[in-house]
């Protein structure tokens, strides 16, 4: 192993981790793309907030251009999962495959896991692409416009989801996951306010069919255009935790203003950082975090090319 296989190893082949490899290559550094695959971004039937496409352009459309992108500028391209960095003399020891590697820094891009309702996999990927499920509101409310829309969740979190939802359609009916809602006076008040509909759990079934998805709770089958779970999602952080960076209370990865953890040479873009998640904040947050890696590089090796 030399004193440094890499410049920088980015981990996560999303948005934020192949927008950060594409400006690393062109700062004529050695890159590394480690991608475990799982990005949510290859589950996006078709994405119409991303500018230059205005007839929309499907998650896995948009991520197969970007890899040829990088590609075309020399950044190499692996599929794994990165087991542990462990922060060393000048960088970082990355383990992801037989044998560890050296990188002089590290960009996290590992992104969230949405919690899905209780259905088949199967059953779920079909209902998604058919967008009969449907996750991000601020991605596609546009085209729930004036529909017949469920919500799963409880609590502020779903209620906010609920409220931001009508302001598409006068028809969103909040369905509590687990039983009956609990909910606080305020977000009561607000449900009423907003005209929302409440139905109590458990959903004991969800069921797509051709045009609409159907939940089976303890007062009967409702269906609906779309169904929105708002059940929360869980944030990739073990390997930041793993290499000693501080973490929030929430759970979230902070960062400085130019995308640094707390933990020198150790750099973070995406929806792993606290954010609005969308595909254009991912891009932008990647662009800052890869010029940041390359000025701190450039402190440390003024002639980055000698």
């Amino acid at each position: 192993m030399s004193k440094s296989d890499y410049d920088c190893v980015v981990i996560g082949g999303g948005p934020a981790g192949l927008t950060a490899a594409i400006y690393l290559a062109r700062f004529h550094l050695k890159v590394l793309v480690v991608d475990a695959g799982q990005s949510r971004a290859a589950r996006i039937p078709r994405s119409h907030n991303c500018p230059g496409f205005p007839d929309g352009i499907s998650g896995t459309e948009l991520l197969a251009r970007m890899r040829t992108q990088a590609e075309g500028f020399g950044v190499k391209q692996v599929s794994g999962i990165v087991m542990r960095i462990e922060p060393a003399q000048d960088g970082f020891l990355v383990d992801w495959g037989s044998q560890p590697l050296q990188a002089s820094a590290v960009l996290l891009a590992t992104g969230v896991t949405n919690r899905r309702p209780p259905m088949d996999p199967d059953q779920h990927d079909r209902a998604l692409a058919a967008g009969l499920i449907r996750y991000c509101p601020v991605c596609d409310g546009y085209e729930v416009t004036d529909k017949r829309i469920g919500v799963i969740g409880t609590g502020s979190h779903g209620v906010n989801e609920a409220v931001f939802l009508r302001s598409y359609t006068a028809d969103v009916t909040l369905i509590a996951p687990d039983g009956p809602h609990q909910l606080e006076t305020i977000d009561r008040t607000r449900v009423a306010e907003f005209a929302i509909t409440l139905i109590d759990g458990p959903c004991q079934a969800i069921d797509p069919k051709d045009q609409v998805i159907a939940v089976t709770t303890p007062g009967g089958v409702v269906h609906y255009d779309s169904l929105y779970p708002a059940l929360g999602s869980d944030i990739h952080i073990e390997l930041a935790r793993q290499a000693g960076a501080r973490i929030a209370e929430d759970g979230s990865l902070p960062v400085d203003a130019h995308q640094r953890t707390s933990v020198p040479g150790l750099y973070a873009a995406g929806d792993v950082v606290l954010g609005l998640d969308q595909i254009s904040h991912a891009m932008g947050e990647a662009g800052v975090a890869a010029t940041t890696i390359r000025n701190d590089l450039a402190q440390r090796r003024p002639l980055l090319r000698a």
